[in-house]
């Protein structure tokens, strides 16, 4: 995610909206401010987190979403914020 997604809680409240969905996955800040996620879960799942993302948090002012399919990764477990 692109735009004002650093110190607005972006990832924090990722966290929070992707485990209430179900999803797997991890987010994290870039050096470039944008934000960075990945989430695995069923079609429904996923397309929800992308809505949520289209806006993010209240103080967060997104301007850009990237989705890029990946293989899925079978041990993963949880959805976690890296640093």
């Amino acid at each position: 995610m692109t735009g004002r997604v650093q110190g607005v809680a972006f990832r924090a409240s990722a966290v929070d909206e992707a485990r209430e969905i179900g999803l797997t996955g991890w987010v994290r800040n870039l050096p470039d401010g944008s934000v960075e996620l990945e989430a695995q879960g069923d079609d429904a799942q996923v397309a929800a987190l992308l809505a949520w993302c289209d806006h993010g948090p209240p103080a967060a002012r997104v301007t850009g979403v990237v989705v890029e399919d990946r293989a899925p990764i079978d041990d993963e477990r949880g959805f976690v914020l890296r640093r």
